[in-house]
């Protein structure tokens, strides 16, 4: 089940996302449906068509599927996602 406390070793595609933090101020505000990611990029769909937001220096609010809201530091996402997601499955 993932909850605040383990989001970062789930699956995040298919969770709604707001960005509230980025280097380019132009990424703030950008919000939708986490489609895919890289390594070192959420990509999102949104009302205005596909963004592309690098990880590393964003700081994303996303949804669980319960409604619980909470605030993820990207950093803390980069890594490749197959592996990020495994990384609960060895503790």
């Amino acid at each position: 089940m993932i909850t605040p406390r383990n989001v970062v070793r789930h699956e995040l595609i298919g969770l709604d996302v707001l960005v509230v933090g980025a280097s380019n101020p132009a990424n703030i505000g950008i919000t939708g449906q986490i489609i895919d990611e890289t390594r070192n990029m959420l990509i999102i769909n949104t009302c205005v068509g596909i963004k592309k937001i690098p990880k590393d220096t964003g700081v994303f609010r996303i949804t669980l599927p319960d409604g619980i809201i909470v605030d993820v530091r990207g950093s803390a996402l980069v890594m490749a996602p197959e592996k990020r997601v495994n990384l609960h499955k060895r503790k």
